[in-house]
This record gives C-alpha cells, structure tokens and sequence, in this order.
C-alpha cells in the first residue's frame, strides 16, 4: 500500500492565532485603509530612517529600498509579529516629487503635475515570522487636468497637501483635479490593498468572522 503523500509544511501563522500585525509607518492613512479592509492593526510603530534619496536613484528603486529599510528597522524588534511596511513615491519620468513640507512646495509641486500624467508608486514589504521578507511594488498612473493658478493656492492654502508625497492626497480635495486614473485608487492613497491582502493570505494570515 502506497504511502500517503507528504503534507505541505504549515505556515507559522496556521493552527493558532493570527501574529499580531504591526503597521511599520507614521502613515494614518495606512490604518484607515487596512481597517477598512478588514484588518486589524496590533501596533503601529513609526521607523526612524533616513529618507533622503540617492543621487541618481529612480523612483522604483528609492521606493523599494525605503519600504525595506522601513520594514527591518521595526521588524528588527518585533520577532514574533507580522510587520508591513511601505513607501509611496509620486514621479515625473525619473524624477522623484518631494513629500511637500510646506505651502510653498505643495505649490511647486502642483504646477509641475497640472495638466501632466504622471506615476504613483508603492513598495509594500512584509516580514513574517519565520519566512523571508516579501516584497510588491504596485504603479497607478494619474492625469491632472489643467490647473489655474486659484485653484494651486487655494489647495496649498488648505494645508491638505503638506506631508504628502507630491504635495497632494487624491482622498481630499485633489480628487476633483484627477482627469484619469488608471490602476489601484488605494495605492494613491498609501497602501494598494488588493495586492496588501495577498501578501498577508499569502504568509498565512486569515481574517476572523468577528473582523
């Protein structure tokens, strides 16, 4: 009689509860987003890196390496949790918008978008316990139509903009100067949950009836 064949190794998160999940940001908007999809967040823990890109660096690349170097200086600390961590870059071609820290370059950055298309980008990165750090990057592609110049200060004047990276937050009043938009909303927003979620199933966590 023929032996049954062996079974799959189980994941370090099947058989008991899911591992905390520690969000690896001082994004808010992250947590919104991951609640909103039915994920609860344990803990969010903000990572102290350097940000600063590297001359020459490309958006995919810079993107990739900070949603890393999120994830392993909070992963570092919390061995036993599911950290997610990620970065959303807002190009021009090669050229990397700034995350816009005042009016004045929420301004800068808004007549460079006006009447342009131009790429979002997040790198989302997860540590498991016991597994690898896996990695996605997600790209949705936006059109702004043509801005006036009311329209650049009165958003800049709005303070919606500062923090954000190419000074905008298409949840907010930006929406109305998006002419198109072609891949994952949420991805603009900070986190492509489509893709989060697959990442999460695929290390083994599996949301509750009570989540």
């Amino acid at each position: 009689m023929d032996s049954p064949p062996d079974a799959p190794p189980a994941s370090p998160l099947q058989g008991r509860r899911n591992a905390v999940l520690v969000l690896a940001s001082a994004s808010p908007r992250r947590e919104v987003l991951l609640r909103q999809a039915g994920v609860p967040v344990g803990r969010i823990v903000a990572p102290e890196i350097d940000e600063a890109p590297g001359k020459g660096e490309v958006p995919r690349a810079y993107a990739l390496r900070i949603a890393l170097a999120k994830l392993q200086a909070v992963a570092v600390g919390e061995p036993a949790a599911l950290v997610l961590a990620a970065d959303t870059v807002v190009s021009l071609g090669r050229r990397i918008l700034p995350k816009a820290d005042t009016a004045k370059a929420v301004e800068q950055c808004l007549r460079l978008l006006s009447g342009r298309r131009h790429q979002v980008l997040t790198a989302v990165a997860l540590a498991a316990p016991g597994k690898e750090a896996r990695t996605r990057i997600v790209v949705t592609r936006v059109a702004f139509k043509v801005l006036t110049p009311i329209e650049i200060s009165a958003y800049a004047g709005s303070g919606e903009g500062i923090g954000k990276a190419g000074g905008y937050a298409i949840q907010g009043r930006a929406e109305a100067f998006v002419r198109f938009i072609n891949g994952s909303y949420s991805n603009v927003v900070g986190l492509p949950l489509y893709e989060t979620l697959a990442m999460l199933e695929g290390s083994g966590w599996q949301p509750h009836k009570s989540e």
